[in-house]
């Protein structure tokens, strides 16, 4: 029988304890597994190689993006990591120029080790210019972080895969609800598992899932050597707050509509950056120097790093998330002084419409 997301979602877990019928799926602590017998195995053997809570959640995650394999880690970056270690020494990458600032930092520290080499590109010709045999994949987020700039996956992937390049897509910001990369032509999708998938602002993870078996079996292998592994109890964490995505979702998604209407018509604001889908909206004060008492002024949304909790927070990348990037390559490409990114919650919209208001009238 086939289901709506939303069901599916909300039923992940359930009934996979057939011994005791248990409604939660059950929280598997142990690290180590019995052997029936020499040669045999129950299939579990060991925490870092497999764990049931952690197949559970994984499973449902390949499901969610309509992928081959998950795999699920400690956190964002060090899926991107695993991800990276799918190549060999010295393979070239074209990158999608606004970017989170901590996949910057770890781009720039393999290169400065000659381990990879990373070129980057801000259109689709840009992109095209760049592309030769020599490039292993292209790495994108779509919408970009903070410019929210939108990537066509597709056009991307069709470029990528005229030199057998894979494409990465980080969809940390849309999630599978609203864009399903690998549908795209992507070969692989990854996700700060930290951010909308479970958000509460209190689970650090990390998302994986490849199109091909033979790439998820790959970082599956990688995964087990080189341990980056979310504990089973992040496990059923993650998978209780998945059932409440769709939920979560749509409300920050609606909230985040009626406030960038609202900030357009704003005399202290010069720019709303909103793609029209999702929770995050950038904006530009016309006065950098009104950042420091605007954000003083606000009360409801909190002034800290990290995005797609059920709390509204604002960032300032400048000295947040992008501090890494140098100040001449970030304001090159648009990431200015007088940049602020919202992660809109699940709050009372009006409410959090009012404690912008206040604080621009303050400033």
């Amino acid at each position: 029988m086939t289901v709506d997301m939303t069901t599916f979602l909300a039923q992940l877990g359930n009934r996979s304890d057939q011994a005791t019928g248990a409604v939660s799926a059950p929280i598997y602590l142990s690290t180590t597994y019995a052997h029936p017998e020499l040669g045999q195995s129950t299939g579990y053997d060991y925490t870092r190689t497999k764990n049931p809570t952690r197949e559970l959640l994984e499973s449902g995650l390949a499901t969610l993006e309509n992928g081959a394999r998950g795999i699920v880690t400690s956190s964002g970056m060090s899926a991107i990591a695993l991800i990276f270690e799918l190549f060999p020494s010295g393979s070239e990458f074209l990158v999608s120029r606004d970017l989170y600032g901590g996949s910057y930092r770890f781009f720039e520290e393999l290169q400065a080790r000659q381990i990879a080499y990373f070129h980057y590109f801000n259109t689709l010709n840009e992109l095209e210019e760049q592309i030769s045999p020599t490039i292993a994949a292209v790495f994108l987020e779509t919408p970009t972080n903070p410019l929210m700039t939108e990537i066509d996956v597709s056009a991307v992937a069709e470029i990528a895969h005229q030199v057998n390049a894979l494409l990465i897509v980080d969809n940390t910001f849309l999630t599978p609800l609203r864009q399903k990369p690998l549908e795209l032509g992507a070969d692989l999708v990854l996700h700060s598992g930290t951010k909308f998938l479970t958000g509460h602002n209190d689970i650090l993870a990390g998302v994986i899932i490849a199109k091909e078996v033979s790439l998820g079996e790959r970082l599956t292998y990688l995964a087990n050597t080189t341990g980056p592994t979310l504990s089973s109890f992040d496990c059923w964490l993650f998978i209780r707050s998945l059932k409440t995505l769709p939920l979560r979702f749509e409300r920050q998604e609606q909230n985040a509509k009626e406030i960038a209407a609202f900030l357009k018509h704003q005399p202290a604001i010069k720019d709303v950056l909103y793609p029209g889908v999702g929770g995050m909206i950038s904006l530009r004060l016309k006065e950098a120097v009104k950042v420091r008492s605007f954000l003083k002024e606000l009360s409801i949304f909190t002034f800290a790093e990290s995005l797609g909790g059920v709390e509204s927070l604002i960032t300032y990348p400048t000295t947040q998330t992008h501090a890494d990037i140098p100040k001449e390559v970030r304001e090159s490409y648009g990431l200015t002084p007088d940049l602020l990114r919202l992660s809109i919650g699940i709050e009372n919209s009006q409410d959090l419409i009012a404690d912008l208001t206040q604080a621009l009238s303050h400033i």
